[in-house]
């Protein structure tokens, strides 16, 4: 899980994305992975140790890390959800990298269409979208079982105008009984998964993501 970034950026009259190269104004939007961190219900817990250490007087200090790769910030392949479909290995890098525009919806708990579509999203967009979640789900390694979440409409409207990327601010971008047919609807519309970020120091708007 490498880092994940993004930058202020603003558009020009022709519609692309500049972004200055200074290095300025970037923020890290994953979460610190630790030992004992919030994981999904079901899933692997997260332990990292030291297997040597120089300061017990090994000649190396040596790391362990036990976790399931839908920890923290990561992404959801076809796979995840779709048997015979590519794993995460098989998604293209450039769809990871570029314009994402930051969409804020902090009074959502269930993010329907109807909350969407003001937002006016457009085909080969990457949306992030900020929820409560992002300010009250991080602050405790406790799963937070009513985070806010993408409804079935949501997603067949993601899935409609054919976005390039989704991200969300909490481990799933479903839950409940829909959480399943959720996820389908995006990834089988090709839309890669962005799970697991920290939106909360962004502000709304479009950002360079990295």
């Amino acid at each position: 899980m490498s880092p994940t970034h993004t930058q202020d950026v603003s558009r020009s009259r022709a519609g692309r994305v500049v972004a200055g190269l200074d290095g300025k104004g970037w923020h890290d939007v994953t979460v610190p992975v630790k030992t004992g961190m919030v994981h999904y219900p079901g899933d692997p817990p997260v332990q990292l140790d030291f297997t040597k250490d120089l300061e017990r007087g090994d000649p190396v200090t040596l790391s362990h890390m036990s976790l399931g790769v839908h920890t923290g910030t990561h992404v959801d392949a076809p796979l995840h959800f779709i048997p015979k479909t590519p794993g995460v290995d098989r998604i293209p890098i450039e769809t990871l990298i570029g314009a994402a525009r930051l969409i804020d919806v902090p009074d959502a708990e269930a993010v329907t269409a109807d909350v969407l579509a003001p937002h006016e999203i457009r085909p080969g967009e990457r949306i992030l979208i900020r929820t409560r979640n992002s300010q009250r789900c991080w602050k405790t390694d406790e799963f937070v079982a009513d985070y806010s979440y993408l409804t079935v409409d949501a997603a067949e409207l993601l899935a409609h105008e054919q976005v390039r990327l989704v991200g969300v601010d909490y481990l799933s971008v479903g839950r409940g009984e829909t959480n399943p047919e959720v996820h389908r609807i995006l990834l089988g519309a090709g839309i890669v998964i962005l799970e697991g970020l920290d939106l909360s120091k962004l502000s709304p708007g479009w950002h360079d993501l990295i």
